[in-house]
């Protein structure tokens, strides 16, 4: 390992050649004195640069108009750094399942170069792979397998997150920074969120105190994520786990609380996650050497087979829209414009099914801030859908929760229906009646409506 002190010792075009592949680190892992180097020199072009999720201002030059007809962007999920390059056509967008980046990026062409944010090391003499590995690893794997390049960036404020570490051996070169790791902020919970939290946590978060297994909780970052974390302790549910693809500070909040002890969880009694995010400096120093939570690459976090094997599986995620087959779709607004990416949606859907106890959790508002109803009759064309209808999603709305198990498309449509605003839900009921493709979608709402459980009747487990 070669220790430069200046960036451009690193990032230059002697060393990120033409035709070169690079894999870059993202998240709060970005490394972003490595890549305000590279969008600063000019001189390296023709290369071709994978990333999830940039963050960081000091990132934010690379991926303007200008640096992007230099070198191709090929972006796997969306980031405010990345959005308009993308639906503009300056930049590529890859839709893949989180699950199969590792293996993505190793396979074809393969990675002549790894850029990766670091920090250590440790008394053994490994860095960490700080909040970030997702394919980072394999990324790094597959550059040194050709005879590649790894250059390091050691953040002074990178935490040394525990459980995917690497040897000395492994970096090319290594360059320190000090700058703060980006914030996710979140904004307290509304009403909505709230009567979304309460139904999730009444309805589908298990106590693990007694003899049966706790719930195993998956969920991101956001209003819902919180006020499930709120709802799940005025419930006093206790000993649950966590395996996730991102740890945010919902999450620490339980540990922090103690609801989470990850007791019933057959391999690894502790939190795993693929990615950290943090909405302060706090939150990212509370990771440092804590033994609570292990950092594992996203083939193995996002594995079918993973989740599977976590008991009582929850995962919970959110949606831009869905229709009354039960079409769900979470990274484009319509088919030609990218809002985020797939991620790992589909992998913990999957998962959740097949794990003993588990359930698979849509949670969105019913409206969007302007008021538009995003439970509506069809799906966009040529939209890119995360679940299907074969697919069996709770969804939860403000107004109640749905289950699709058993039912038929018509019965579903109806029951997708009322989880819109009621003046939406007329509308929508309008449509499925005058429709014959639905089969006699009068008999479905006989006795109550299949399958949904409205708010008030939801709640009565709190």
């Amino acid at each position: 390992m070669k220790r430069v002190k200046r960036v451009e010792d690193a990032i230059n075009a002697k060393i990120l050649k033409p035709g070169s592949v690079i894999y870059s680190a993202g998240n709060a892992a970005t490394p972003q004195l490595l890549l305000e180097q590279l969008a600063q020199d000019s001189s390296i072009k023709d290369i071709d640069l994978f990333c999830i999720l940039p963050l960081g201002e000091q990132a934010k030059p690379l991926f303007s108009k200008e640096r992007c007809r230099t070198l191709t962007h090929r972006v796997i999920f969306n980031s405010e750094l990345t959005r308009e390059a993308v639906n503009k056509g300056w930049a590529k967008y890859h839709p893949m399942h989180l699950s199969e980046v590792p293996k993505y990026v190793s396979h074809g062409r393969g990675i002549d170069v790894a850029l990766i944010s670091v920090s250590g090391p440790d008394q053994a003499g490994n860095y960490s792979l700080g909040t970030t590995v997702e394919a980072v690893l394999s990324a790094l794997q597959a550059a040194r397998s050709k005879g590649g390049v790894v250059i390091a960036e050691r953040n002074k404020q990178m935490p040394f997150v525990l459980g995917t570490t690497i040897p000395e051996s492994y970096i090319s070169y290594l360059v320190d920074s000090d700058y703060s790791l980006p914030a996710s902020p979140v904004r307290e919970p509304d009403d909505t969120a709230i009567r979304i939290g309460e139904i999730i946590a009444s309805l589908y978060v298990h106590d693990g105190s007694g003899n049966e297994p706790g719930s195993t909780l998956q969920y991101g970052i956001g209003q819902v994520p919180e006020a499930v974390t709120d709802a799940i302790i005025r419930k006093g549910a206790r000993d649950l786990g966590i395996h996730t693809e991102l740890f945010a500070d919902a999450m620490i909040k339980l540990v922090k609380k103690g609801v989470v002890t990850n007791r019933w969880k057959k391999r690894i009694n502790f939190c795993v996650s693929s990615i950290f995010l943090s909405e302060t400096k706090e939150g990212y120093g509370w990771l440092h050497y804590n033994s609570s939570v292990q950092s594992r690459p996203s083939d193995y976090t996002n594995s079918v087979f993973t989740i599977a094997d976590q008991p009582r599986m929850v995962t919970i995620n959110s949606a831009i829209g869905v229709d009354l087959h039960g079409n769900i779709w979470a990274d484009s607004l319509d088919a030609r414009k990218i809002y985020s990416g797939v991620g790992g949606q589909s992998d913990f859907i999957r998962g959740a099914q097949y794990s003993e106890g588990g359930v698979a959790i849509i949670a969105l508002k019913s409206t969007t801030k302007a008021g538009i109803s995003k439970i509506i009759d069809r799906g966009p064309a040529g939209i890119t859908t995360t679940a299907t209808p074969s697919d069996r999603v709770i969804i939860v709305t403000e107004y109640g929760a749905f289950d699709p198990k058993r039912l038929s498309l018509g019965e579903r449509a109806v029951g997708i229906a009322h989880l819109a605003r009621p003046d939406y839900r007329e509308k929508l009921l309008k449509a499925i009646k005058e429709n014959p493709a639905f089969h006699k979608p009068k008999t479905s709402m006989r006795g109550g409506v299949k399958g949904f459980i409205p708010y008030e009747q939801a709640i009565r487990g709190l």
